[in-house]
């Protein structure tokens, strides 16, 4: 089981009976209160139970897939680069507020960054609000796509 948190539009916090890992796409950062520091940039890193790929993109941002037992999280912010997007694959989780990030990932369950409202317009869905979205594991993903509103 893990949750997940966004403290602003920004960062995504996933937490795990393990570990907390802060991720801000606008900065390009991870903080999970290691000793030494905060990670920048891409690579490949296994911090606790999550195993997390930092994806670079243009402008020197980095985009994320963490992998919490089967369940594949991407945390991507406003970036719609379709590099990337290949590159992220697929995620049963995608923590954005661009639509068409949206519409070639597919998620099952989207966590609104930014403009939530704009997003859910677009999707022709109705957001949920939750203060923190958890998920047990792969098999408790809803069938149809959700949007996520966390406050």
């Amino acid at each position: 089981m893990f949750e997940i948190e966004c403290k602003n539009p920004d960062e995504i916090i996933l937490t795990t009976k393990k570990t907390s890992i802060k991720f801000n796409v606008a900065e390009g950062v991870i903080d999970a209160n290691l000793n030494v520091g905060k990670i920048e940039g891409p690579g490949e890193f296994e911090i606790g139970d999550v195993a997390i790929r930092g994806l670079a993109t243009k402008g020197d941002r980095t985009a994320y897939e963490a992998v919490i037992g089967t369940v594949h999280i991407g945390i991507i912010g406003d970036n719609e680069e379709a590099a990337m997007l290949d590159e992220l694959g697929v995620s049963d989780v995608l923590c954005t507020s661009s639509v068409r990030a949206v519409r070639e990932v597919e998620p099952k369950v989207v966590i609104a960054m930014g403009n939530v409202d704009g997003m859910v317009t677009e999707l022709k869905l109705a957001p949920r609000a939750e203060k923190k979205y958890k998920l047990k594991n792969f098999e408790a993903l809803p069938v149809a796509l959700e949007v996520i509103a966390l406050t």
